[in-house]
């Protein structure tokens, strides 16, 4: 047996073992030695699927973020979310859900394709789909889960409709109620909006607006993809001078500023984009190297906001790669922010393939599996 298989069976058994007790991790510090693994190599898939197979109906523990108007309001996850009610929170079932989808479009030959789409079917069926319409529709509700895991549900149905199973096209369908009153809040909420939110967590614009965008174009919605664009640049247009300085807050897994340049080059030509980039970033030149953007360090993988910044690690990656696509190829600025895409690449595949808790196995797979499947980039 090869060592990368070898290394890549005892990952897999390491994982499972830290999903299936939420209270333990693994102690082998040998898990520390795994190398991360480049695009090019696939045996991380099964790793990341089993993340989330293990995760979406498991019901506890669960954080429920829940506006409530009476006592009648007060149920058990299952019956609020029945769709979603796994993986510790909403957001993180949602794009537990798109892994799987995910791994289905780009590997479906290495992942345990029946059982994966016998887990889809159970959660996208009419009565659960319905389920969570009820809870969505509740007074109090239209703000739920905004903008984060509203932008993940989007990516998610971008999934499926880029999907050539013929199941998903079924689980699309379930899906669109859902996502229809989704989009109609967005866009009953965008108007009103007046700044961005410019936080390292969930309540963060320019990451969800590069997700919704994405899904605009996908969908096909040409008036949410206006609506939205328009925002966007009234909002960030004139920004300069980002202060990465100040980055990274103790419990971000969002960069304020490296998700910023990454939405600006969705609405942006290469020629325009580099300009801005210029004054958004005045300090990134050539010569840097990774010293210009270092990674975080999680001291604490059992504290759910500490474990946050293995996150930010790969979430700046994909950024970063983001950021190189909107430019011209012959940049300099290029060499300089390929070193950080590595440098947080190593980072936080390590995290995802290393020792961990269930504070970030519930939901860091999916993170590695946008970086590593290059799901932000253009064509993909």
């Amino acid at each position: 047996m090869n060592l990368r298989l070898l290394m890549s069976l005892q990952t897999c058994l390491l994982v499972l073992s830290a999903c299936a007790d939420p209270t333990s991790a693994p102690t082998d510090d040998s898990a520390h030695e795994l190398a991360p693994l480049p695009n090019n190599d696939h045996s991380y898939v099964p790793v990341f699927a089993n993340l989330a197979l293990d995760c979406i109906h498991k019901e506890y523990s669960n954080k429920i973020a829940h506006f409530m108007n009476s006592a009648e309001d007060l149920k058990p996850p299952r019956e609020l979310y029945p769709a979603f009610y796994g993986c510790f929170d909403w957001h993180s079932s949602v794009h537990g859900h798109w892994l799987l989808v995910r791994l289905l479009n780009t590997h479906p030959d290495l992942i345990d394709r029946p059982a994966v789409i016998s887990k889809l079917n159970k959660s996208f069926t009419r009565d659960n789909i319905a389920g969570e319409l009820v809870n969505y529709q509740r007074p109090g509700m239209a703000s739920f889960e905004r903008p984060y895991g509203i932008a993940w549900l989007l990516q998610l149905t971008s999934e499926l409709r880029k999907s050539t199973l013929p199941e998903a096209k079924s689980w699309l369908t379930e899906l669109e109620p859902l996502e229809a009153l989704a989009v109609n809040n967005m866009t009953a909420w965008l108007p009103k909006l007046t700044h961005p939110i410019r936080t390292g967590e969930h309540s963060q614009t320019a990451f969800a607006f590069g997700l919704m965008l994405d899904w605009s174009r996908t969908a096909d919605n040409e008036a949410f993809e206006s609506l939205l664009t328009s925002r966007i640049r009234a909002f960030y247009l004139d920004d300069r001078d980002c202060p990465l300085a100040y980055e990274p807050s103790g419990q971000d897994f969002l960069s304020p500023c490296i998700a910023e340049a990454d939405l600006m080059r969705r609405v942006m030509t290469e020629t325009e984009f580099s300009t801005w980039l210029d004054t958004f970033f005045p300090e990134l030149d050539a010569n840097l190297g990774e010293a210009w953007l270092r990674p975080a360090t999680v001291t604490d993988k059992t504290d759910g906001k500490l474990a946050h910044l293995d996150a930010l690690n790969t979430s700046r990656a994909w950024m970063l790669e983001g950021i190189i696509a909107g430019l011209p190829r012959d940049d300099a600025r290029r060499s300089t922010l390929t070193a950080a895409v590595e440098a947080h690449r190593e980072a936080g595949l390590s995290a995802v393939l290393g020792d961990m808790h269930y504070m970030g196995s519930h939901w860091l797979g999916s993170f590695a599996t946008y970086l590593q499947t290059q799901r932000g980039l253009p064509d993909n």
